[in-house]
């Protein structure tokens, strides 16, 4: 870690030779250099312990600095040769599944520790739940075209057809897919470059990012375990689409993927925004279905281009066994009369059915902001021929202040928020109901555990917790809380 100790350190300073020597939560490797005032701490996103690197400051603070990955110098000796192409959303496939998982469980848990003020974490931790496949597990992708490609180890720019995925950190030039990630689906995936050199061939200009003009825009592709089936959707704008052969595109799809194919949907985006999904009315199916059906632990649902669904469906089984588990110990715990069970941020209401299907449950009560969420959670109930189920679509915080007769009447509360945690007033509310048994189930325990120490603060009592690795090769991690009043 030579030439970097007497360096001022500022922002935008490239720091040669950093050793990786440990992994914080959100898989931010952690360097050290030594000063007179004791060690500094980098953090460098994307970095694997036993690296060197050589990393860029973005932000600088006076006892750490954030920085961006500039490039591998040195691999760690740790690190494993894997059959498929990188890609920019999976910056640890080379660490073996074993070390990823040990470095997600005591980061996670430290960080936990530190911000909830739960000292005891450890006695309470009932383990890691793995993904069932480290492999191929995503049922859903989104590969964007541009003008730019991004050469995929060089990470030079040259001008030119581009479909795969934006270079990590910056939202305009492309690393073309080849072969398969390893992610998705493999059939696909290594067949990419057909789709692309089909769109190329066309005379269709892909997008031009710096211009925010172009034809090709994106394609999102989501997948069936159940089926073995796929849904595509290709997104363009409406300039020159007289040109466009549809009948064409679908063929190519069709010679790659045969009867694999549920349905294949054309959306028009003419907006300047640089998002993938469109209201329905913007979309004409030029093939097949506009859905695919996918089950979980014996429900059926119908998933939809625009559906929420989880991304990694075979460890959403195991997710919501863990939630219902923790469900029926907080009713037992609670020893409630009560058998009214909450929902809320139910999304398309699976967690809600499980527990509906559940003989120690009598009702089931279902909330979320997304009216097309509750309208697939209606559908998707109807389905499975579930009962004992309402679906509300509501902002949490205002329906727990239209309905105050829920007050003291749910036995257990199942929370399931966006990443950014619960707002304070929604949580107040939450507290407000009583509940005796709260399950808290989140995509980003740093959020979760702040919350932790207010629902603490006011009389609950975290009793188990457990990870779920929902995302194998990424820094994502999942966590399941029980607290009982």
């Amino acid at each position: 870690m030579h030439n970097n100790n007497n360096i001022k350190i500022k922002k935008g300073y490239v720091l040669d030779n950093l050793e990786i020597t440990d992994l914080a939560f959100g898989g931010e490797g952690i360097a050290k250099l030594p000063t007179e005032q004791g060690d500094y701490i980098l953090f460098v996103k994307n970095s694997l312990p036993g690296q060197l690197v050589q990393a860029k400051i973005i932000k600088k603070k006076k006892r750490f600095a954030k920085c961006k990955l500039v490039r591998v110098l040195q691999a760690a000796k740790d690190e494993v040769d894997v059959p498929f192409q990188p890609i920019p959303g999976a910056p640890f496939a080379r660490f073996p599944m074993a070390l990823q998982e040990q470095y997600k469980a005591s980061s996670t848990l430290e960080m936990f520790k530190r911000l909830s003020g739960v000292e005891d974490v450890e006695n309470l931790y009932e383990g890691y739940i793995s993904s069932p496949q480290a492999w191929h597990y995503r049922n859903k992708m989104e590969y964007s075209f541009s003008t730019l490609i991004s050469e995929m180890h060089s990470g030079e720019e040259s001008e030119g057809f581009a479909l795969g995925f934006k270079r990590r950190g910056q939202w305009w030039a492309v690393e073309n897919l080849e072969d398969d990630s390893g992610l998705f689906d493999a059939g696909l995936e290594s067949n990419m470059l057909a789709i692309r050199q089909f769109c190329e061939a066309s005379g269709l200009p892909a997008w031009n990012p710096a211009k925010s003009e172009g034809f090709y825009r994106f394609l999102v592709v989501r997948k069936s375990y159940v089926h073995d089936q796929l849904l595509f959707n290709l997104v363009t704008t409406s300039k020159d689409i007289d040109q466009f052969d549809s009948t064409a595109f679908v063929d190519v799809l069709k010679s790659i993927l045969g009867n694999r194919i549920a349905g294949i949907i054309h959306t028009i985006n003419d907006e300047i925004g640089d998002v993938a999904k469109q209201p329905d009315q913007q979309a004409t199916v030029l093939f097949g279905q506009s859905k695919i059906v996918e089950n979980i632990l014996g429900l059926d649902f119908e998933i939809s281009m625009q559906s929420f669904f989880q991304t990694n469906p075979l460890c959403a089984e195991q997710l919501y066994t863990r939630v219902i588990e923790y469900v029926r110990a907080g009713m037992a715990l609670a020893g409630s009369k009560n058998a009214v069970a909450m929902d809320l941020f139910c999304g398309t209401g699976t967690i809600a059915q499980l527990l509906a299907n559940d003989a120690q449950i009598e009702k089931v009560i279902g909330v979320d902001i997304v009216p097309q969420a509750i309208e697939d959670a209606r559908q998707n109930a109807k389905r499975n021929a579930v009962e004992g189920i309402q679906f509300y679509a509501a902002d949490v915080r205002k329906f727990l202040y239209d309905y105050p007769q829920y007050k003291g009447a749910i036995g257990t509360l199942v929370l399931d928020p966006p990443r950014g945690g619960i707002v304070p007033k929604a949580l107040q509310r939450i507290i407000e109901l009583e509940a005796h048994a709260i399950v808290y189930v989140s995509c980003n325990p740093s959020t979760q555990a702040r919350d932790t120490q207010t629902l603490c603060a006011a009389g609950y009592r975290l009793l188990k917790y457990c990870l779920v690795d929902q995302f194998p090769h990424t820094a994502h991690i999942e966590s399941i809380a029980l607290f009982v009043r």
